[in-house]
């Protein structure tokens, strides 16, 4: 084992210090975040305080990013190892061996959001947003890393930069208002990372780190693992009215369509792959007007995940198939609406190996455990495709996440340990002239570049209208048109 450097060591007490001076204050910030939920793209309270806490901090705080973000950059002090390379900074791999174009900097990021959950008791009374995914503990963790790392005698220990961004929407909900955001121009990619990354916010980001609250009862913490990626489809369903009584044949009944279609997708379950971790889960969002009158706009929304992005493809065409078999049989027309969702999670290796070993040194072995592969997805996973990235997780909740029941009951594990985790790592990776950090994103070779994630990303707006629109009134006797236009 690496014997620890006694410089290195002292930094990290005085920031164990900093967080420990002043755990009051960052358990009242979560508390304080978590009264009052905000959707995504609407987080202005839970804006407003991120930024006033790490103003708090002597920072230099910018907002409105992606309608809502927060960042704010601490500089480190002391020389950095590497070699400054004259010249435009180059993509992926193309910097000669030992040199990098500027001293690392590394992200710590919080999300502002809360989830829709009108049965939690901290539920908003008018939106039903509730923080029943602990978005309040990762803002929390970022609050207290920075209160660590932002100490003066930190700092001149680091070389290179720590960005804290708290960061918009990344619960993925309300897709037809975050695509009236993207029709007014506001808004190009549904998710707050995506978005950010497309405005060049992550251009000066070497890596990035995210806790995300604990998702299961009892201490355990881990440096996470994998997730499933997803597509995001807004699925309408154009019928025709009639009165419900007097003449119910004169109607096409969209919401039947629907339902036929929910059936198709049931009847497609046994056809996914177990390895590929597949999960469609589509909600009904308008069932129609009035109970009297056929269902003539009935609307849905949904996911296709799965743990690849090939998985995610071939799923969503089977989907788009069961959709359209409703239109079909019932005669209505029926329009989809593809999205890029977010793309599955590829953790950090040596990332994961620092973190791990500093989550140890604070709860012990014993209560880390591996990540594994998560079913759900975070947008994390697109910052994991253009850098190295990591999403571990915390404890100290109880209760079912996106559930009523889902608390947090052990501030210290909730919040402070976690901070503390994060505000150690970045010390081993920015200490000692930031060689670690240097040597994690020369080893690092990510799928994408920023450029190559965008284009892909906008490759998945999709828009098909079945059957098409001149054949909608005899249903089955068109073809399926699909526009692969940016809409």
């Amino acid at each position: 084992m690496k014997k620890a450097d006694p410089a290195v060591e002292d930094l990290k007490e005085k920031a164990l210090a900093a967080i420990a001076r002043r755990r009051g204050d960052i358990i009242r910030f979560a508390e304080d975040v978590y009264r009052t939920p905000e959707l995504g793209f609407k987080e202005e309270r839970t804006a407003a305080r991120t930024a006033a806490f790490l103003a708090d901090l002597g920072l230099e705080v910018r907002t409105g990013l992606a309608l809502t973000g927060v960042k704010a950059v601490a500089d480190g002090q002391a020389p950095w190892s590497g070699s400054r390379r004259t010249g435009p900074k180059k993509e992926r791999g193309e910097e000669p061996p030992g040199e990098t174009a500027a001293p690392p900097r590394v992200a710590v990021l919080g999300e502002l959001d809360a989830v829709v959950c009108p049965g939690h008791p901290a539920a908003d009374p008018v939106t039903g947003a509730a923080h029943a995914c602990g978005h309040h503990a990762q803002l929390a963790v970022m609050a207290g890393a920075a209160v660590g790392l932002t100490e003066p005698d930190v700092l001149r220990g680091l070389s290179g930069s720590v960005v804290f961004m708290a960061v918009p929407a990344e619960e993925y909900v309300e897709l037809e208002y975050r695509f009236r955001l993207r029709e007014e121009g506001k808004v190009e990619f549904l998710g707050g990372k995506p978005e950010l990354i497309r405005l060049g916010e992550f251009d000066d980001v070497d890596m990035a780190i995210l806790v995300h609250s604990g998702s299961r009862p009892g201490p355990k913490m881990s440096p996470g693992g994998t997730s499933n990626g997803f597509v995001g489809k807004f699925v309408r369903y154009i019928g025709r009215e009639a009165h419900a009584g007097a003449s119910p044949w004169a109607g096409v009944n969209a919401l039947n369509a629907a339902l036929v279609a929910l059936s198709a997708v049931n009847a497609l379950r046994e056809t996914f792959s177990e390895e590929d971790s597949v999960r469609v889960h589509p909600i009904v969002t308008k069932g129609g007007d009035l109970v009297n009158i056929i269902p003539a706009d009935v609307r849905l929304e949904t996911y296709v995940r799965a743990r690849t992005i090939q998985a995610v493809t071939e799923t969503s065409r089977k989907v788009d198939r069961a959709f359209k078999a409703g239109a079909l049989a019932l005669g209505t027309t029926v329009e989809i609406r593809d999205a890029p969702g977010f793309l599955p999670m590829l953790p950090d290796p040596e990332l994961s190996r620092i973190y791990r070993r500093n989550l140890e040194r604070l709860v012990g072995a014993e209560n880390v455990s591996d990540g594994g592969h998560m079913a759900g997805s975070t947008d994390m996973g697109d910052l994991s495709h253009v850098m190295p990235a990591l999403h571990p997780y915390g404890a100290g909740v109880e209760g079912r996440p996106h559930c009523a029941d889902y608390r947090v009951v052990d501030p210290d594990l909730a919040y402070i340990r976690p901070a503390e985790a994060v505000a150690l790592t970045v010390i081993d990776l920015l200490a000692d002239g930031a060689r670690e950090a240097d040597r994690v994103r020369r080893a690092a070779r990510p799928p994408m570049t920023r450029a190559e994630y965008i284009e892909f990303a906008r490759s998945l707006f999709r828009r098909t209208v079945y059957p098409e629109p001149e054949a909608a009134g005899a249903a089955g006797s068109g073809n399926p048109k699909e526009d692969d236009d940016r809409w």
